[in-house]
């Protein structure tokens, strides 16, 4: 989702001493997958307060165009958090002009500085100027939205957001499936525009395969076209399962006109995806959880965003966990990097 230039964003950006970091034992192996590795993660946000607001139920991440890192709140409120100890320094509600509060998941920064938001309840795509105030709101087709209006299921709509470094292309992800669409199809909607000044239209949209129990809780642009996919699932008494998938759009069929789309062999060609990684096979690094995990270190990963990259080329990121305000559940961030396969 990061919109900011990677040049402009440090590869050291990496969860900070001043975070209390925890990372990879020098000599201990740190891969998640052969293209994976997790450097460390931290707990220091969990349960902290900032005027009076809780820093919790975080579901978005991107950058700033002064560099600093953006955190959306699905309980309406935005964060600025300092970008290398990722210490909270400001926040802000997030609401419509009447004062209804906006159910936010995902996040991304245009080149102007203004906020596009996700509303999952809406479901819609809104413009904030940097003092909260709504500017616009993007058309939405019909089918995207939730029933009886559409065919989307409450609670289940635009839960991922990324914004193409030309910034001309807006993809939202679906977490849910539509009604008629197979249990294991989520839709990617785009939007384009002309240029940076021009208003985004609605483009073409794309059907991508989970795997089965799953849903997409974010994407992030990885520079080159193509898209990072976080797919995340709960059983309970078992724990999370999260997965990282490399998904590219650019040969998949445009299905806005498809009122279903099955699971299984079909003509229509899907996103094509590549796992990247089961976060649930990366090392534990000594994390500790409040509630039963497969890994330790897993928790209700919600949101990613790239950081930069090394000078091997691998990306940097940062995930995040959302708590959900409760006592069993960690605010957690992660910093990994990965070698993407070629195109």
């Amino acid at each position: 989702m990061a919109v900011a230039s990677l040049a402009t964003i440090s590869s050291a950006q990496a969860i900070g001493a001043s975070g209390n970091p925890h990372g990879a034992p020098g000599g201990t192996d740190s891969a998640c997958s052969r293209w994976v590795n997790v450097e460390g993660f931290s707990d220091h946000l969990d349960k902290t307060v900032l005027g009076g607001v809780p820093v919790s139920e975080l579901s978005g991440l991107t950058y700033d165009t002064n560099g600093q890192l953006l955190a959306v709140a699905d309980d309406s409120f935005l964060f600025t958090l300092d970008a290398g100890s990722k210490r909270p320094v400001s926040v802000q509600p997030v609401a419509y002009p009447d004062g209804t509060s906006v159910d936010a998941e995902a996040i991304a920064v245009d080149h102007d500085g203004t906020r596009l938001i996700t509303d999952e309840t809406q479901p819609a795509i809104n413009r904030f100027t940097r003092s909260g105030r709504l500017l616009e709101s993007l058309p939405v087709p019909d089918a995207l939205k939730v029933a009886p209006l559409g065919r989307a299921a409450d609670n289940l709509t635009f839960e991922g957001m990324a914004l193409l470094p030309e910034g001309r292309t807006l993809v939202a992800s679906m977490e849910g499936a539509l009604e008629g669409d197979g249990t294991d199809i989520r839709r990617f909607q785009t939007w384009h525009r002309a240029g940076h000044s021009g208003k985004f239209h609605i483009g073409p949209q794309y059907a991508f395969q989970t795997d089965p129990g799953l849903d997409i809780s974010d994407i992030s642009s990885t520079g080159d076209g193509r898209l990072l996919v976080l797919e995340r699932g709960y059983t309970p008494d078992v724990g999370n399962t999260v997965r990282l998938y490399l998904a590219d759009v650019r040969h998949a069929t445009d299905v806005s006109k498809k009122e279903a789309v099955p699971t299984g062999r079909q003509k229509l060609k899907l996103v094509h995806r590549t796992l990247l990684a089961d976060i649930g096979d990366c090392p534990s690094l000594g994390a500790t959880a409040k509630q039963p995990q497969p890994n330790p270190l897993l928790d209700n990963i919600e949101a990613i965003t790239v950081t930069g990259r090394t000078r091997d080329g691998r990306v940097k990121l940062l995930l995040v966990s959302d708590d959900n305000q409760r006592s069993t559940q960690i605010t957690r961030l992660y910093s990994l990097d990965a070698r993407l396969p070629k195109p």
